[in-house]
C-alpha cells in the first residue's frame, strides 16, 4: 500500500464502496424486501471492485466485504431468536472469502478472462450445493430464493433444480460485469499488466448470457399452467401458542372444526402442537374429532426419548380412526435432542383424497426430503412447522421452490403464528397467513388445492446441475495451478 500511496487509498476507498454496494443489492433482493430484480445485476459491483478498482494484492477484499455484509444482514436477523450464538458467522465467512479469492485476480489475468463467466457462475453455484449438504444451511441465502414470488419465471427449476436457476442468475451476472469491465478499460487501466479484454469475446458472452435468460424464460412461461389434477381442500392452522405450544391442543381442536366447517377434509396442525404420542395419550379424544369433522388430522408431536432426547415426529389420522403411519424428522436439530427412530423413512398415504406424504419444518430447506417423498408416490406434502420470528418473513419461500420441483401442492401449517401457506404444484401461493411477530387469536388457513403429479425431471435426476457446477469448481481448482507455470514462461525470465 505505500508503493501506490494517496492513489492506493482512493482506489481502497473506492473499491470497499462498490463491494458495500453490492452487499446491500443482494440483501434488498431477498425477502423480506423483495426486490428481486436486484438478483440479476447484484455482484457485477463487487466485481468490478474486484478486477479493476482495488489494488490487485488485496483484490479479494471486494468478495469479503459483499459476502460477509450481506450475509450479515441476512442471517443476523434469522439467528437472533433460535438460541443459536452464531453471530461471527458471517465474519468467519468473510475471511474465508478473502483468503478463498486471493488467487481468483491473477488466474483470469493469466488466462485472459477467458474463463471469466464460466468459473465464476460454476464456483458460486458450486458453494450452494456444498452449503446444501451442511446440516444447519440448507439452501438458506440461495440467489434463486429471490424470485419465489414469480413462478412465472421459475418453472424450470421443476427439470434443472433450483440450482440451475442460480447458474442463470449467476451466468448473467458475470456476463454483465465483464462487459462493465470491458467498458471500465476504454476510460481507465490503473493496472498497465491487465490484459485487453477482446471486443467480439465480451460481446459474445454478453449475448449469450442474455440468450440463456430469454430461453430460460420462455420454458418457464410455456412450462407455466393451470393445474387440473382433482383438488382437494386443505387448512393449515396458523397460532401463536407462546412458549408452551402443548398448551394449545384445544384452541387446535376448535380450530380443525372451523375449518371442517369451511368443507376441508384435510387439516394439518403444527409441528409440535402435542405433547406426547397421539397413538398413546389422549388418544380417544384425536379419534372423536377426526370422526367429528370427518377429516384427516395430520399432527405434529413430541415425545421424550431420555431425558435429553425427544422425538419429533408427525402421524396422519383418518377419520375412521385409524393412524396411517409415522414421519420422523429428517433434518433434525440435534443438537436441540431431536432424533426419531423413524427418520430415514418416507411413507406415503394412499386416501380416497390422494396420496399424502408429510416432511417437517427445516425438511423444507433441503431439497432431498420433498424429492425421496415425491417419488415415493405423493401428491400432496403437508408440512407442520414451528418457527421462530425472525424467519417468519423468510422461511415460507424455500417451499415455492420445493413445490415447483416436484410438481406437488405443499400445505405449511406454523404455531408460532408466523407463516402459514398453502402452495399448488406450480409455486403459486393460493392462500396464507403472514403474521410477523405472531397470532394469538388464531386461524384456519382454508383452500382447494389441485393434486400434484410428480413427474418432473428433478424428482427423477435430482440436483443434477448443482453437480455439474460442483465438477466446473473442482476444474477449476485442478486447473488454476496447471496456467501458473505456463504464465511464467510467457512473461519470460527477470519478470
Amino acid at each position: 500500500m505505500k508503493r501506490y500511496g494517496r492513489a492506493a487509498w482512493a482506489r481502497l476507498l473506492v473499491g470497499s464502496l462498490l463491494s458495500s454496494l453490492s452487499a446491500i443489492l443482494l440483501t434488498l433482493s431477498f425477502p423480506p424486501y423483495g426486490l428481486w430484480p436486484l438478483i440479476w445485476v447484484a455482484i457485477i459491483p463487487m466485481l468490478l471492485a474486484q478486477f479493476r478498482v482495488l489494488p490487485p494484492k488485496i483484490s479479494s477484499l471486494a468478495s469479503a466485504i459483499t459476502i460477509g455484509g450481506w450475509l450479515g444482514g441476512y442471517l443476523t436477523p434469522i439467528f437472533a431468536g433460535s438460541g443459536l450464538t452464531i453471530t461471527w458467522l458471517p465474519l468467519l465467512i468473510a475471511g474465508i472469502s478473502y483468503l478463498a479469492d486471493s488467487g481468483v485476480r491473477a488466474f483470469h489475468e493469466r488466462t485472459g478472462y477467458r474463463w471469466f463467466v464460466p468459473y465464476g457462475a460454476l464456483n458460486w453455484v458450486g458453494f450452494e450445493m456444498i452449503r446444501g449438504f451442511i446440516p444447519i444451511m440448507g439452501t438458506w441465502g440461495f440467489v434463486a430464493n429471490t424470485l419465489y414470488s414469480q413462478p412465472w419465471l421459475i418453472q424450470p427449476v421443476s427439470i434443472f433444480s433450483i440450482f440451475g436457476l442460480g447458474l442463470v442468475i449467476m451466468f448473467v451476472n458475470f456476463g454483465l460485469a465483464l462487459g462493465a469491465l470491458y467498458l471500465f478499460d476504454r476510460r481507465w487501466k490503473p493496472d498497465p499488466g491487465i490484459p485487453s479484454l477482446a471486443g467480439r469475446s465480451v460481446r459474445g458472452w454478453i449475448l449469450g448470457v442474455l440468450a440463456a435468460l430469454v430461453a430460460w424464460t420462455g420454458l418457464s412461461l410455456a412450462l407455466f399452467r393451470t393445474p387440473t389434477t382433482p383438488t382437494v381442500r386443505v387448512a393449515a392452522l396458523h397460532y401463536d401458542a407462546g412458549t408452551v405450544p402443548w398448551s394449545a391442543v384445544d384452541k387446535f381442536s376448535a380450530l380443525t372444526r372451523q375449518a371442517a366447517q369451511d368443507g376441508a377434509r384435510i387439516v394439518v396442525w403444527p409441528e409440535i402442537a402435542i405433547q406426547g404420542d397421539p397413538q398413546v395419550t389422549n388418544t380417544d379424544n384425536f379419534r372423536q374429532l377426526a370422526a367429528e369433522t370427518d377429516t384427516y388430522l395430520v399432527l405434529g408431536y413430541i415425545a421424550p426419548m431420555t431425558e435429553q432426547t425427544w422425538r419429533n415426529e408427525t402421524t396422519v389420522l383418518a377419520p375412521d380412526g385409524r393412524f396411517l403411519g409415522v414421519y420422523g424428522k429428517d433434518h433434525p436439530m440435534t443438537f436441540a435432542g431431536e432424533q426419531s427412530p423413524t427418520r430415514g423413512t418416507y411413507p406415503v398415504y394412499d386416501t380416497p383424497l390422494g396420496r399424502l406424504g408429510t416432511i417437517i419444518c427445516y425438511d423444507l430447506d433441503f431439497t432431498d426430503t420433498a424429492r425421496k417423498i415425491t417419488r415415493n408416490g405423493a401428491q400432496l406434502i403437508l408440512v407442520p412447522s414451528h418457527d421462530w420470528p425472525q424467519i417468519g418473513a423468510k422461511h415460507y419461500t424455500h417451499l415455492v421452490f420445493r413445490a415447483v420441483e416436484n410438481r406437488v401442492s405443499m400445505v405449511k401449517a406454523d404455531n408460532s403464528g408466523n407463516d402459514s401457506v398453502i402452495i399448488d404444484p406450480y409455486g403459486r401461493i393460493i392462500a396464507s397467513a403472514i403474521t410477523i411477530g405472531g397470532d394469538r387469536t388464531g386461524q384456519a388457513v382454508v383452500a382447494d388445492v389441485p393434486l400434484g403429479t410428480g413427474d418432473s425431471l428433478a424428482v427423477r435426476l435430482g440436483d443434477w446441475t448443482g453437480s455439474i457446477a460442483l465438477a466446473g469448481m473442482a476444474f477449476f481448482v485442478l486447473y488454476d495451478p496447471i496456467t501458473r507455470p505456463r504464465g511464467r514462461r510467457k512473461a519470460g525470465p527477470g519478470t
